[in-house]
C-alpha cells in the first residue's frame, strides 16, 4: 500500500514539475531564452522542442499506454534532469540545479515503485516479488 501511494505522489509531483516548467517556457519566453543563453544553449531552437518534451514525457509516464514508451519517457526524463542539473552547476548556479535534483528524487521514487502499482510490469524496474539482486542476474 505504501508503494502505491509513493508511486502516485512522486509521479504526480514530477508531472506537475514538468508541466509547470512547460508553462513557464510558454508564458515567459524572453526569460527562458535569456536563461538558456546564459547556460550556453541556442534557445531559438531548443525552447519549442523542450516545451513538447516537457508535456509528452509526463503524459507517457502517467497514461502508460505502452510500457516500452513509458520506460523511454523515464529514461529521457532521467537524462534531461541530469543534464539540466549539470548545466546549472557548470555555470556555478547551484540554486538553478535544485529543481533538477528534486525531479531526480521524484523520478527515481516513481520508477522504482511503478511495478508495485501498475498492472503490466516494466521489465527494467525492480519487481515487487523479486529482490533487486535477483532481477540483475
Amino acid at each position: 500500500m505504501f508503494e502505491n501511494y509513493m508511486y502516485w505522489i512522486s509521479t504526480a509531483l514530477l508531472s506537475v514539475l514538468y508541466l509547470a516548467s512547460a508553462c513557464i517556457y510558454v508564458t515567459k519566453r524572453v526569460y527562458v531564452k535569456q536563461t538558456q543563453t546564459e547556460l550556453g544553449y541556442s534557445a531559438a531552437h531548443l525552447v519549442p522542442f523542450m516545451i513538447v518534451v516537457k508535456i509528452l514525457g509526463p503524459t507517457a509516464i502517467l497514461l502508460r499506454l505502452n510500457v516500452p514508451l513509458s520506460d523511454l519517457a523515464y529514461a529521457g526524463t532521467f537524462y534531461h534532469l541530469l543534464l539540466s542539473g549539470m548545466a546549472h552547476l557548470g555555470v556555478r548556479n547551484p540554486k538553478g540545479a535544485v529543481p533538477a535534483a528534486v525531479g531526480l528524487v521524484l523520478l527515481i521514487a516513481s520508477f522504482v515503485t511503478q511495478n508495485d502499482t501498475r498492472e503490466i510490469p516494466s521489465p527494467y524496474a525492480p519487481s515487487p516479488t523479486k529482490p533487486i539482486h535477483e532481477t540483475l542476474n
